[in-house]
């Protein structure tokens, strides 16, 4: 993907390879984005060398990679490909540079058919630029675009909401949908919180709030309120969901662990014409009563293989949060094998 009137990016240029450990010397032309690639006080060379075991050191618009010769490839691919996002005037987070690692380094599975870094998906709207941060990430933007029925399931922290509200947006704003829907089933987290004061939008603002996050991170303040004045972009909790026909929009149903098997089949019925609807959940994470089952489990099983819905299945090793967030991921999924294999 290029930006109007930008050239082909000049890629860096390699120094010799050594015998014994590797060294590489990469050249960049920018001396400001090259700046801009090592990071404030170099914080982006230091996760490099952290997460892929080289030294990097940075002198002037120059880095010299040294380790092993599989480490330097795996960095310099990584420093390239981010250059090149600095280069199309995209922005280079420490986040981003977690991913760029994440993709260079990845295993892929059956699930996944990595382009490689120089091609990872992105969805752009006006505010910003996403780019895919795990192989399963750069699979679930693919699927979004191919499909009009999208399930995407996983723990917390794997971008499940944040990319659909992304693609979403991107599509508003491109002109192809006329309407943004986000739903949630109004279920509480374990907790009840009682009787909520003021209008119908401010009672389920509590449920919906997450929502609301990615879609001001994605679009300016006073779009999404003109949208949300003007019926362009509406936010309503999953029992509004009755009785529609949902056309010309993209909808997305967010935390769907909490649906029940008969809400499940509700909603997926009201996609009309021109749409596209976007499931996201959890299933470790059901807040239903007890005995009650769930009916994103359910939808997930029973439409598997079907022509038209594509699922996408997030693990630990997808968390893009706080490195900490993946750890508590892996530790709770640890102890529910444990758990499984003991009654089992």
């Amino acid at each position: 993907m290029s930006d109007p009137g930008v050239g082909r990016p000049a890629p860096a240029r390699r120094g010799p390879m050594r015998a014994g450990p590797a060294e590489r010397i990469l050249t960049f032309e920018d001396n400001r984005l090259a700046s801009d690639l090592y990071g404030q006080y170099d914080q982006n060379l230091a996760l490099i060398e952290q997460r892929l075991g080289v030294e990097a050191s940075a002198r002037g618009n120059h880095v010299t990679l040294r380790g092993s010769e599989e480490a330097c490839a795996s960095a310099a691919e990584v420093l390239e490909s981010l250059y090149h996002r600095l280069v199309r005037g995209q922005q280079v987070s420490l986040g981003d540079v977690d991913g760029a690692i994440r993709v260079a380094t990845a295993v892929p599975d059956h699930q996944d058919n990595l382009p490689g870094l120089s091609a990872l998906a992105q969805v752009s709207t006006r505010k910003r630029t996403v780019t895919a941060r795990t192989p399963r990430q750069d699979l679930y933007l693919r699927k979004l675009a191919e499909n009009d029925l999208t399930f995407a399931v996983g723990p917390a922290g794997t971008g499940k909401t944040y990319l659909a509200v992304a693609f979403a947006a991107s599509l508003l704003e491109r002109g192809q949908i006329d309407r943004l829907i986000l739903s949630r089933p109004a279920v509480e987290a374990g907790e009840r919180l009682g009787f909520l004061p003021g209008d119908m939008r401010e009672k389920v603002d509590p449920y919906l709030r997450p929502l609301y996050d990615a879609l001001y991170d994605m679009m300016p303040a006073e779009r999404v309120e003109r949208g949300l004045q003007s019926g362009t972009i509406e936010i309503a909790p999953l029992a509004f969901m009755r009785g529609r026909t949902l056309t010309h929009a993209v909808v997305i149903l967010d935390e769907a662990q909490n649906c029940t098997p008969m809400q499940m089949k509700m909603f997926l019925t009201r996609l009309g014409e021109g749409s596209k609807m976007i499931v996201t959940g959890d299933p470790s994470q059901v807040d239903l009563p007890p005995g009650q089952r769930s009916g994103l489990s359910e939808a997930v099983r029973l439409l598997s293989g079907v022509e038209g819905i594509g699922q996408t299945f997030f693990g630990e090793a997808d968390v893009v949060r706080h490195p900490l967030v993946q750890r508590i991921v892996r530790a709770y999924e640890a102890a529910e094998d444990a758990e499984r294999q003991r009654n089992g």
